[in-house]
């Protein structure tokens, strides 16, 4: 029986003896890690990690780009019993800063030259921290290499043949594993405690639901800062599925087609690009190619319907679909590499029409949804049990109720410990003996989750009408003209909204239209372009209620940054950030005529 993370991985190098378990990209080709090369590494690691000093409940940084090195100082550090504080490279220099003093942390471990220089402009202020390390080989004065460390170890090791099994069977599934820091959409992050208990009734839960073995390949993209990433390695080695590491954003569709991966988790922003390059591509198509593309995609979604139903699938229906196979969908899914089974999205809601369409091709994504406080997940949909717009059930172990203002409530043995040095913020995360997601939301009559909004999302508008700007926001982004969009209105008269154009889209619209531009900022200024925009925003948009219809929109030169704190590592809008950014523009809105 498995019950912590170190107990899981020594049963997986002992169980799933591989010659790729792991693949990373270096000098153009993708290079395997076998399992026992895997096991080596982590074992040398941890004991290195223990001669330098480090014990268990120590802290530990984790300050790195998705990489074998990730995931190796992770469980070496677990198997220590030390716990991991992950901090997403992309932050700002003070962000890290506030992250190592806040989590205590004693040892800050950092993978490139490049982040090195975020921790050099604040190395001076971080009195708590004893030792740093850093995974390249020509390392500043007084800091280790991870090459160093793993030689300590590799020396103790053969000292003590048997000290690292007894070390890491001596971790218990009550000890705190990681404290995650959430990414502050609404103000300073909070450390999130999480034990072995949590992470392993979470993972065990989700394989009970996803499909997942030791012939499959998945590519790892989203940050493993990210819970849902790491959550979902875990799960790979509990089955001993090979991990590949895709590289970049830039790079997903050229390293999907190189590792040709059967399974992918990943946020709806992605899966919103790749909808968007199809419409993209159909739109640019010549007048049959797209009638043949739109029967197409018709007959998919008449077989998908029935076989959600459950009914059985005409055989001239089937013929159809095959057709339309062979002469559109077989494009798009090659894409991808061609042999996924299913992709996985979390973090945000997925629009429903995108998930349908993905689903009508042939391309399975399962949406769920939890929180950094919950392991992470709380629901999913499944191949048995799935319903477009929701998040699906609630898996194994886990119970979900709606407080009366709407708000989703869980308890479950995946459900945090609590937030590090924050009584208070802990105390009202609980109250009432459930943890309070802060997300609103209602159980259908089949028992399928379905999320409306963030509860401090929430617009409430002049006139008293309860507007959720998510969903409205998923609609606008299937747009292939539109990147980004804040829907506004709250205490105000009516919805308004900020749209980042998808400029690349937009100039090849306005060339073909002869619309003069020398830069982003003539694009968002011309009333032409405007127009065609408010038109975008009005044709996707026929079946909100009055009280939730764009009337107004501005549109911005630029797309959100993570620098600017505009947006999380996740990709999540901080709108009161955004808000506060553009209130001239927002305010222009709304003055009287």
């Amino acid at each position: 029986m498995i019950e912590t993370i170190p107990q899981l991985f020594l049963n997986t190098v002992k169980s799933y003896l591989k010659n790729n378990l792991l693949l990373y990209k270096e000098q153009g080709r993708y290079v395997p890690i076998s399992t026992k090369e895997f096991s080596d590494y982590v074992q040398n690691l941890s004991l290195g990690l223990r001669d330098l000093g480090i014990k268990k409940g120590n802290k530990l940084i984790l300050l790195s780009e998705n990489c074998p090195n990730w995931v190796i100082t992770d469980l070496a550090n677990l198997c220590l019993g030390g716990i991991t504080v992950p901090i997403y490279p992309s932050l700002t220099p003070d962000q890290i800063k506030y992250i190592i003093e806040d989590s205590d942390a004693e040892v800050v471990m950092c993978s490139s030259p490049e982040l090195w220089q975020k921790i050099q402009l604040i190395k001076h202020d971080l009195t708590k921290v004893k030792h740093y390390i850093v995974f390249f080989k020509d390392s500043p004065e007084e800091v280790f290499t991870l090459e160093q460390i793993m030689e300590r170890g590799e020396k103790v090791s053969k000292e003590n043949p048997g000290l690292f099994e007894g070390m890491a069977l001596k971790v218990e599934p009550e000890d705190v594993a990681s404290i995650l820091y959430t990414s502050g959409t609404t103000g300073l992050p909070k450390g999130v405690i999480l034990t072995h208990k949590n992470f392993i009734s979470n993972i065990e839960a989700t394989l009970s639901v996803f499909d997942i073995t030791y012939k499959d390949t998945a590519l790892s993209f989203l940050p493993l800062s990210h819970v849902l990433e790491r959550m979902v390695v875990f799960c790979y080695l509990y089955t001993g599925a090979s991990i590949a590491f895709a590289e970049s954003l830039d790079t997903l569709a050229e390293n999907l087609l190189e590792i040709r991966p059967n399974i992918m988790v990943s946020v709806p922003r992605v899966f919103e690009k790749i909808y968007s390059k199809v419409i993209d591509n159909v739109l640019s198509s010549s007048p049959l190619k797209r009638k043949i593309f739109y029967w197409a995609v018709n007959v998919a979604k008449k077989c998908a319907e029935r076989k959600l139903k459950k009914q059985p699938v005409p055989r001239s229906l089937k013929l159809k679909v095959g057709i339309a196979n062979k002469l559109v969908f077989s494009k798009v899914l090659e894409k991808t590499g061609g042999r996924v089974r299913f992709f996985v999205s979390g973090g945000a809601p997925l629009a429903k029409d995108i998930a349908e369409f993905f689903y009508s091709i042939g391309l399975l994504i399962l949406e769920g949804y939890g929180l950094t406080e919950t392991s992470p997940v709380v629901s999913a949909n499944t191949f048995d049990n799935m319903r477009f717009g929701s998040v699906g059930k609630t898996i194994s172990g886990v119970e979900v109720k709606i407080a009366q203002d709407g708000e989703i409530l869980v308890k479950g043995p995946n459900v945090m410990k609590g937030y590090y040095k924050k009584e208070e913020e802990t105390r009202e995360a609980f109250e009432g003996g459930w943890f309070h997601t802060g997300d609103i939301g209602h159980i259908d009559e089949d028992g399928f989750l379905v999320i409306t909004d963030r509860k401090k999302d929430l617009i409430v508008t002049s006139g008293g009408k309860n507007v959720a700007p998510q969903p409205i926001e998923n609609i606008l982004k299937t747009s292939p003209y539109i990147s980004n969009a804040v829907v506004i209105g709250d205490r105000r008269r009516f919805m308004s909204a900020l749209i980042v154009p998808d400029f690349e889209k937009l100039e090849e619209y306005a060339r073909f239209n002869n619309i003069p531009f020398n830069s982003h900022t003539d694009l968002v200024k011309n009333d032409e372009i405007i127009r065609f925009i408010e038109s975008e925003v009005d044709c996707r948009t026929p079946s909100l209620s009055s009280y939730e219809k764009i009337k107004k929109i501005a549109l911005l030169d630029r797309e959100f940054e993570i620098e600017k704190e505009e947006i999380t590592p996740t990709l999540k809008v901080k709108r009161n950030i955004v808000e506060e950014k553009y209130k001239d523009l927002i305010d222009a809105f709304y003055k009287e005529e």
